[in-house]
């Protein structure tokens, strides 16, 4: 007799969680159409090993073919289970298990096998058989747990091998983890062959794979039934290059300050009031808020984007009301094709490019995106690529451009500048990739490559007689609001033995927005030996009073303003020049490209000179090469 005691309680649960799993939406992606059919399979596995259990206990009562069949599809369905729990470990490393013959082969063939021995069965009596005496395991049985031990085996060595790809650790940890509970099923069912444990084990694996990578609410918006940013990841992920598709996406005009207006509650209500409105109404398409009050409706190519704009400006043109919530907005349009993308990284930043653009439309039009928005967007994934790979694998270059004493003509300094390259070699503009750097968290990084290698070169190299005093060193607004930003420099100046009197900190207006926090950081750096030099006055908001306040030794005019005297010369840039110098600061102008401004910069009083009229910023042993030769020759 079979014990049964596990099965039928794991059959409610498995029921249970697919009646929940088809209430909710879901993104039809690969992962979850995989799991879907494993719940589908593990309801038809543990219904056939009780309906075949009984059928078997009471054998006399059924005839021999019955038999053969309940039992022939037990098994049957046991493989295909265990090779869709094979599947899903392919899933979640983002391998398509139809790609690769010679990986499709491999797993094939054990599995083509087992098939051939279950259905042979009834005349060779491999697996199973049924006589006048019942139900007996066949000579081959070993082979259903040998077939399950080969996926599983092949879960773990995927996971190992491609244990990088999962971007959450958990991920890995799951794979593992249900992995891990299957063997034991496996295992316990051999030890005790009379008790339907396998599906119990099975349902256990299961809720891991559920409660780690399947619940709905990974992928809805906390508020409605829109389909979040995470899904809109992932679904683009599966679909780009391989269907084409539309975009109808649209952004609430003025999202922060309107959110500062109503308060987060009332925004929060009116997001959930527009999910589930675009939801109800758009069926035929998939909605996705995609934060900051953007939404994305995407559909097939023959999706009526005109028709979709309609309604939404209609919509738009009555407040958004709930219970506790009335709402008047408005929103900016863009529709997008779907195109030769090299990933779903280019067209979700196309999405935000393109949004950033519609916001301030006030006609309540239609963008349609351009080639020259889908160029920006490409662009602008590949320089974040090549960010990563040269903050990742410190291949952050650091090119030095000179500081010329203004009466003299000579070396007395020079400005540390972070560079990066692309795929092919070529340096990219720091005014696309330092934007890029500080919003994803990179400048951090990059800031501290650039200071240890600039303190690895003036350990390397004998800067006094190159005529240099220091160099400067740029910290961004971003790195200047780490609070332990003084130990880390330190931490950096002891490992290569570098006094901190030759490095000096350049840091813009913009850092000096909070002034408490400027005030702090400057004062705990300084106490480290460090000193400081403002970088591009006249570009922000400082002012004569505030720089009192702080301990800088140098400013360095924007080149904006000092063009602007070269061109227009008036008594304002003479006279600030002049009031700093009686303040105790010295004075550098930058954008210096010709004689008559560097002489220009030398009669209003400027100290020092920089600019492509020098040198533009170069590498560092061209630094040398150049510099180190020319105070040879001196000598």
């Amino acid at each position: 007799m079979w014990n049964y005691s596990f099965a039928i309680p794991s059959l409610l649960v498995i029921l249970l969680y697919a009646l929940y799993y088809f209430y909710l939406p879901r993104i039809p992606i690969k992962m979850n159409r995989t799991f879907l059919r494993l719940l589908l399979l593990q309801c038809a596995v543990t219904s056939l090993d009780i309906v075949s259990g009984l059928a078997d206990d009471h054998y006399t009562a059924f005839p021999i073919v019955l038999l053969y069949l309940l039992n022939g599809a037990y098994f049957i369905f046991f493989i295909i289970r265990a090779l869709h729990f094979y599947f899903f470990t392919l899933n979640v490393f983002k391998i398509d298990y139809t790609d690769g013959q010679k990986r499709s082969l491999f797993v094939k063939i054990p599995i083509i096998l087992s098939f051939l021995i279950v259905l042979s069965s009834p005349i060779t009596h491999a697996i199973f058989y049924v006589d006048d005496t019942g139900y007996h395991e066949g000579p081959f049985y070993f082979y259903l747990n040998f077939v399950q031990w080969f996926l599983i085996l092949g879960s773990y060595v995927v996971s190992y091998h491609l244990r990088d790809v999962p971007k959450r650790r958990r991920d890995i940890k799951g794979v593992y983890f249900y992995n891990t509970v299957l063997l034991a099923g496996t295992v316990l069912r051999i030890l005790y062959p009379r008790h339907l444990l396998m599906d119990t084990f099975s349902l256990i694996a299961i809720t891991i794979i559920y409660l780690t990578f399947e619940n709905p609410d990974f992928y809805l918006e906390a508020r409605s039934y829109a389909f979040n940013s995470r899904a809109l990841k992932e679904y683009l992920d599966e679909i780009n290059g391989k269907k084409k598709y539309k975009i109808m996406a649209f952004i609430i005009h003025n999202y922060s300050e309107v959110r500062e207006i109503y308060g987060g509650r009332q925004m929060d209500s009116g997001i959930s009031i527009m999910g589930t409105y675009l939801y109800q109404t758009f069926k035929k398409y998939k909605v996705f808020y995609f934060r900051s009050g953007r939404f994305v409706i995407l559909g097939d190519e023959n999706m009526d984007v005109e028709k979709i704009h309609s309604i939404l400006v209609k919509r738009f043109m009555s407040p958004w009301k709930s219970n506790d919530t009335e709402l008047y907005l408005e929103a900016g349009y863009a529709a997008i094709d779907s195109g030769n993308y090299s990933s779903s990284d280019a067209v979700l930043n196309m999405i935000i490019s393109t949004l950033e653009v519609v916001e301030k439309n006030e006609d309540g039009s239609i963008n349609y995106v351009d080639n020259k928005i889908m160029e920006e967007a490409a662009k602008g994934t590949e320089i974040k690529k090549s960010l990563e790979y040269a903050v990742d694998n410190n291949k952050v270059e650091v090119f030095l451009q000179p500081v010329m004493d203004a009466l003299t003509g000579k070396l007395v300094g020079a400005e540390a500048l972070a560079r990066i390259r692309d795929n092919n070699g070529k340096l990219v503009p720091p005014g696309l990739f330092i934007p890029i750097a500080e919003k994803n968290g990179k400048i951090n990084q990059l800031g501290e490559q650039v200071f240890a290698k600039t303190c690895r070169f003036i350990k390397d190299n004998d800067i006094r007689k190159m005529g240099m005093r220091w160099i400067n060193v740029n910290l961004s607004p971003v790195q200047f609001m780490r609070s332990d930003l003084d130990q880390r420099l330190l931490s950096i100046l002891k490992k290569y033995d570098i006094p901190p009197e030759i490095i000096h900190l350049e840091v813009t207006e913009e850092a000096m927005g909070e002034e408490g926090l400027m005030e702090k950081q400057i004062g705990n750096i300084k106490e480290k030996g460090f000193s400081f030099v403002l970088d591009d006055f006249g570009k922000g908001y400082s002012n004569i009073s505030r720089l009192k306040k702080y301990p800088f030794i140098n400013i360095k005019l924007d080149l904006s303003i000092v063009w602007d005297y070269c061109k227009e010369p008036d008594v304002i840039l003479p006279n600030l020049v002049d009031t700093f110098e009686r303040m105790g600061f010295s004075v550098t102008a930058e954008g210096i490209e010709d004689e008559k401004m560097a002489e220009a910069m030398v009669d209003i009083g400027c100290d020092y000179l920089q600019g492509y009229y020098y040198s533009m910023p170069i590498p560092m042993d061209e630094f040398v090469e150049k510099y180190g030769r020319i105070e040879m020759d001196a000598e």
